[in-house]
C-alpha cells in the first residue's frame, strides 16, 4: 500500500486500520498517527474498532480520546456513524447526556434511525424507558433491530416491582403493533423480549402463541430461547411444559438448568431441583453463581434446611469460590422460614461482608412469621438505616404488632411511615380469561364487570362460613371491630380476580393469577376453600412462590 500510494485514499486505509485494531492495536493507532489528515471516515473506523476490542475499559478511554481528537480539529465534524459505537460505550448516564448534547449540536435533528436506534438503547440501558420509547416513535420506518431493540429494553429496563406489571403490558402492546408491519418479522430476539413479557404478567396464552410462532416458522430453540421459554412456562404454573421444553432442547446449557431449577424451586419441588442440579454436575457443567441462589431458594420452599446448607458449603469446598451476598441471603432466608431465627441472625451478623437491606428483611419477615419480635425490631432498625423510605419494611412489622393486638405499636410505625412520606405498595393480582389480561386492586370498582363480581363475592363469602371459614382478621393492620376487618380481608385483589374468573371464565378452567405481593394467610385458607367449593383449580403466582389450590389443598403443604 505504501509503494503503490494507497495509503493516500481513506477507504484502502479504513480496511487497514480496521484489521490492524484487530490483531494489533498498537500498530494500527501507529498507522492511524501517520495520517497526515485523518478523515471523520477514518476515525470512525478506528473508534468503532477500538469498542469492539474485548479490554473495555482501557479502549473505552482511547475511544473517547480519539473523538477529543476529532473536536479539536477544525478541518472535520462528527457525522451519524460517529456516535452509535459511543453510545455503546458510555459508562454513565451523564456521559450519555452530554453524548446526546454532542448530537444534537452537530447533527441537530436530522440525524439517522441509526443514531435514534443507539440513543434508544443508551436510555434503556440506564432506565429511561419514557424517553427510549419516545425516541422509538419518532423512527418512521423501524427495522426489525430497532423494534428488538425497544422490546429488549421493555424486558430489561424494569427500575421496581411497581414498574413491571406496566412495562411488560407496554412490550405486549408493542409487539402487537409489530405485528401489522407485514415487513417485520420477529426472529430469536424478539420472541425472547415477547415471551419474557409474557412470563411477568403469567400471559400463557400469548407465550403459547410465541412457541407455536418458534415451531412454525423453524427457529432455532437455541439456548437463548429455549430458556426463555422454560422460564415462561414455569412462571406461568405450567411446570409440565416448562420440563418439556427442557427435556426437548438438543443441548443444554448452564442458563437452561437455572431456569429449570428455579421452576421447581418456586412450584415447591426442591427433592426435582436437587435432582436436577445434582444431573447438571453429572454433565460436566460448573454451577454458577445463579445455580448456587435458584437450588438454594428450592430447598428454603420446602424446608430442606440440611441440603440447602450442604449447598451452600459446597460453594467454597467443593468449587473453591467465596460465597457473595446473595448466597448469604439464601442462606439466611432458609434457615429463617425454618424458625432457626436465631441461627440465621448469627449468621448474617458473621458474614464477612456487610448484609444489605435484603438480607435484614429477609430476617424481619422471618421474624414476623415466627414470632420473634426482638429480632424482627433488630432487624427494622438497620432496615431503616439502609432504605427508609420502603414501605414493606414498615409493613411486615406492623404485622408483627398487630398479630399480638399491641395497637400502640401499630400506631407509632404508621406515624413512622406518615413522618417519612411512605405510603403502602398496594396490592395488585393479574388474572387471564379468555386469552386478556385483567388487573385488579384492593376494593377496587373500577372493573366494567364490578357488580357481577361484588355480587360473586358475596356469594363465595356464604359458602365459605358454610364450611366453617373463620377470617384470619390478625392480617388485618386496623384497629377496627372485627366485622370490619373482615371486610378488609373479603376486598384483597386476590378474591377480586377469584371472584371474577368464576363469573366470566369456563367452569372447568384452571384459574391463573399473578400477585405483586405475598399472599396473606386468610386468602390462602379461603382458596384453599375455594377450590374445594367450586370444583377449580387455581394457580396463584405470588411475590415470593406459587401456590396450586385444588379440592381444597396447596401445593405449598402450608410452608411459605
Amino acid at each position: 500500500m505504501v509503494t503503490t500510494g494507497l495509503t493516500h485514499h481513506t477507504y484502502p486505509l479504513s480496511k487497514l486500520l480496521y484489521l490492524s485494531s484487530t490483531l494489533a492495536l498498537p500498530h494500527a493507532l501507529t498507522i492511524f498517527n501517520q495520517i497526515l489528515n485523518p478523515t471523520i471516515f477514518l476515525y470512525n473506523t478506528l473508534i468503532s474498532s477500538v469498542l469492539s476490542s474485548t479490554n473495555r475499559k482501557c479502549e473505552t478511554q482511547l475511544a473517547f480520546s480519539l473523538y477529543e481528537r476529532v473536536l479539536w480539529d477544525k478541518t472535520i465534524r462528527p457525522n451519524s456513524h460517529t456516535y452509535p459505537s459511543l453510545f455503546k460505550a458510555c459508562g454513565s448516564h451523564l456521559h450519555g447526556l452530554a453524548l446526546h448534547a454532542h448530537v444534537l449540536k452537530f447533527l441537530g435533528l436530522a440525524y439517522d434511525d441509526f443514531v435514534q436506534t443507539s440513543l434508544l438503547n443508551f436510555y434503556a440501558k440506564y432506565g429511561k424507558l419514557g424517553v427510549a420509547r419516545c425516541l422509538f416513535d419518532q423512527i418512521r420506518n423501524p427495522d426489525l433491530a430497532t423494534w428488538n431493540s425497544m422490546l429488549s429494553a421493555y424486558g430489561s429496563g424494569v427500575t421496581s416491582e411497581e414498574e413491571d406489571t406496566s412495562v411488560s403490558m407496554e412490550a405486549l402492546c408493542l409487539f402487537t403493533e409489530m405485528q401489522k408491519n407485514p415487513l417485520v418479522k420477529p426472529n430469536e430476539v424478539t420472541l425472547v423480549a415477547l415471551v419474557s413479557a409474557c412470563a411477568n404478567l403469567g400471559a400463557l396464552c400469548q407465550g403459547i402463541w410465541a412457541h407455536v410462532y418458534v415451531l412454525k416458522y423453524n427457529i432455532k430453540l437455541n439456548y437463548y430461547v429455549g430458556t426463555a421459554l422454560i422460564d415462561m412456562y414455569s412462571k406461568c404454573g405450567c411446570l409440565d411444559l416448562a420440563y418439556q421444553v427442557f427435556d426437548e432442547l438438543p443441548e443444554r446449557d448452564i442458563l437452561c438448568y437455572n431456569a429449570m431449577i428455579g421452576g421447581f424451586g418456586i412450584h415447591g419441588y426442591g427433592h426435582k431441583a436437587l435432582q436436577l442440579f445434582e444431573k447438571m454436575k453429572f454433565q460436566r457443567l460448573v454451577p454458577d453463581d445463579v445455580t448456587f441462589v435458584v437450588t438454594m431458594c428450592a430447598c428454603s420452599h420446602v424446608g430442606l434446611v440440611d441440603e440447602g446448607c450442604k449447598v451452600f458449603e459446597s460453594i467454597n469446598e467443593d468449587y473453591g469460590k467465596e460465597p457473595k451476598l446473595e448466597h448469604y441471603g439464601c442462606l439466611i432466608d432458609l434457615l429463617g422460614r425454618a424458625g432457626r431465627v436465631q441461627e440465621a441472625e448469627e449468621k448474617l451478623k458473621g458474614m464477612p461482608m456487610k448484609p444489605n437491606a435484603i438480607l435484614w428483611r429477609s430476617l424481619l419477615g422471618a421474624a414476623r412469621v415466627h414470632g420473634n419480635l426482638q429480632v424482627g425490631e433488630i432487624a427494622l432498625k438497620h432496615l431503616l438505616e439502609l432504605e427508609p423510605e420502603t414501605s414493606g419494611n414498615y409493613v411486615l412489622l406492623s404485622n408483627m404488632y398487630a398479630s399480638i393486638n399491641r395497637w400502640e405499636d401499630v400506631k407509632r410505625v404508621r406515624k413512622l411511615m406518615k413522618d417519612h412520606g411512605i405510603n403502602k405498595m398496594p396490592g395488585s393480582s393479574l388474572v387471564e380469561v379468555n386469552g386478556a389480561m385483567h388487573q385488579f386492586l384492593i376494593g377496587d370498582k373500577t372493573h366494567p364487570w364490578s357488580k357481577r363480581i361484588y355480587l360473586k363475592l358475596e356469594e363465595v363469602g356464604k359458602r365459605l362460613q358454610q364450611y366453617g371459614h373463620k377470617p384470619r382478621t390478625k392480617e388485618v393492620l386496623f384497629d377496627i371491630d372485627e366485622e370490619e376487618k373482615e371486610d378488609a380481608l373479603t376486598y384483597h385483589s386476590e378474591r377480586l380476580a377469584i371472584a371474577f374468573a368464576l363469573v366470566a371464565s369456563d367452569s372447568t378452567a384452571p384459574i391463573r393469577i399473578i400477585k405483586n405481593l405475598r399472599v396473606c394467610s386468610d386468602c390462602h385458607e379461603s382458596t384453599k376453600l375455594i377450590s374445594m367449593i367450586y370444583g377449580r383449580d387455581i394457580i396463584v403466582r405470588d411475590r415470593i412462590r406459587f401456590h396450586q389450590f385444588k379440592n381444597g389443598t396447596c401445593s405449598c403443604r402450608d410452608y411459605w
